[in-house]
């Protein structure tokens, strides 16, 4: 991932900027579960083009959405680029809004995007609040449990250190540095299990610095708060790109797994129609193009499985 536009990089950068002067500070992009709500399609990137809904995926909409004709939508748009905050503060744009906006407008409605902390979303879903979540969620055995997810995009995980990698940081010899990471990410995980073969080799544990939002997490790593941080490749690729040459990635990709479209366990009707409406954006054209608008076409895949 080597460009983004210019505005949508200085407001990263003056987010990490402002959160690195402030330290504790609030954060400059809203995560909370106000009302920041998008219907689609990024204003800081070229217009993909026009996707018109089809009559035969349509008919797999369960009645509720259709009746309403959206799909209410969870995600945090702390994590550039995949969901994140436009320049207005609250119109929320990425790579995932422009994908699920694209098969929202397949099914015949509109796709209706809220903000919301990421550990949140699952439950949120489950509880009817949200008709989807669209977050950039790995798919795994524990989230499956809960809900319906469906493939459409590959990621694993990736290391960024400061510039230069002056404490020579290797992700593979990290006993004893600190670590930022996002609640609620697949990374918490891999950090515990490195962290505790760590301390059965009696060398030190790995700190965790954890925050609600990915932008603080890059904003940790940018002001010295930590030595390193994890988190899913584009986003860490993303990140780089858009600090100034603050950051560089360390090491390679790892653990690289499906990301999913999240719906509600019963709800296996949505899951289904989200599911054949990627497959017809693949067979168009349109999800390719998303990917390239966003530098990730590396990340797709030609699969879009229900649970898999």
């Amino acid at each position: 991932m080597t460009t983004r536009q210019a505005r949508v990089g200085a407001l990263l950068l003056a987010a990490a900027t402002s959160l690195s002067l402030a330290a504790c500070g609030s954060e400059t992009l809203n995560t909370g579960g106000g009302g920041a709500t998008a219907t689609g399609g990024s204003s800081a990137t070229p217009t993909v083009k026009a996707v018109t809904a089809d009559p035969a995926l349509a008919a797999l909409v369960p009645a509720k959405i259709k009746s309403a004709g959206v799909i209410k939508v969870g995600s945090d748009a702390s994590y550039a680029p995949n969901e994140f905050t436009d320049t207005d503060g609250k119109t929320i744009v990425g790579m995932d809004v422009d994908l699920f906006s694209a098969v929202a407008k397949k099914l015949g409605v509109k796709a209706q995007f809220q903000n919301a902390d990421f550990g949140s979303i699952i439950l949120k879903v489950s509880g009817g609040q949200f008709d989807a979540g669209v977050s950039s969620f790995t798919i795994n055995a524990e989230r499956k449990k809960q809900v319906n997810m469906v493939q459409y995009f590959n990621a694993g995980t990736l290391w960024a250190v400061p510039k230069g990698n002056p404490k020579k940081i290797d992700p593979e010899q990290a006993c004893g540095l600190k670590v930022g990471v996002q609640q609620g990410t697949v990374q918490v995980d891999d950090l515990t299990a490195r962290s505790k073969k760590c301390t059965d080799a009696g060398k030190p544990a790995i700190s965790q610095v954890v925050e609600v939002a990915q932008s603080k997490v890059t904003a940790d790593l940018v002001s010295g708060k930590v030595d390193a941080m994890a988190a899913d490749s584009p986003i860490t690729n993303y990140a780089v790109a858009q600090t100034n040459d603050a950051l560089e990635v360390v090491g390679k990709i790892y653990d690289s797994a499906p990301y999913g479209i999240v719906t509600a366990k019963a709800d296996t009707q949505l899951a289904e129609a989200v599911s054949k409406a990627f497959a017809s954006l693949k067979a168009d054209g349109t999800y390719d193009e998303i990917l390239a608008k966003w530098s990730n076409k590396d990340g797709g895949v030609t699969e879009f499985p229900v649970n898999p």
